[in-house]
């Protein structure tokens, strides 16, 4: 429960606050990503995965070179992705045979790309109304990253998916 509000004023200090998450979102994906890789029994989909962790350990870079024009360049907690990443965790504890785990874990990702892409989408919109052009750039290029990410597993899922189907 938070305690004492944020009192945000305007859309700059919105855009600030949203990026400070978005750096923790980062940090929390490149967190959870080792075990994903691990429990992953598909070739594909560890590959998937680790591609997407080199990217998200840049992302990092990105979001912190962007917070650093910012007086407060702390991170500030994602609930969403720490909610996420919790779900994940419980599924691997639960989900005994790797095939349907590689399922549950493309879920997973997916669900996590989705919510990235609804943040770098509003960043890059809210960076472009603030004329911050250039962040607007880096924000897009991570939202591209983002949509890369969900369309490969979208592909690997194709497979997967009947994978399970048939070893069931």
């Amino acid at each position: 429960m938070k305690i004492f509000s944020a009192n945000i004023q305007s859309l700059q200090e919105l855009y600030n606050s949203e990026l400070r998450k978005a750096l923790d979102l980062e940090e929390q994906i490149v967190k959870a990503l080792p075990t994903m890789i691990e429990k992953s029994s598909d070739t594909q989909l560890k590959q998937a995965f680790q591609s997407h962790l080199q990217e998200s350990e840049t992302h990092v870079d990105k979001v912190k070179q962007l917070l650093s024009q910012q007086e407060d360049s702390s991170s500030q907690t994602c609930k969403v992705i720490h909610a996420l990443v919790t779900e994940a965790q419980d599924t691997i504890k639960d989900v005994n045979d790797p095939d349907v785990l590689d399922v549950a874990l493309i879920g997973a990702g997916q669900q996590v790309e989705h919510h990235e892409m609804a943040v770098y989408g509003t960043l890059q919109n809210w960076a472009r109304l603030l004329g911050r052009h250039q962040d607007a750039q880096i924000l897009e290029s991570i939202l591209n990253d983002e949509k890369h990410a969900d369309k490969l597993l979208s592909q690997v899922a194709d497979r997967v998916n009947s994978d399970a189907l048939v070893a069931a």
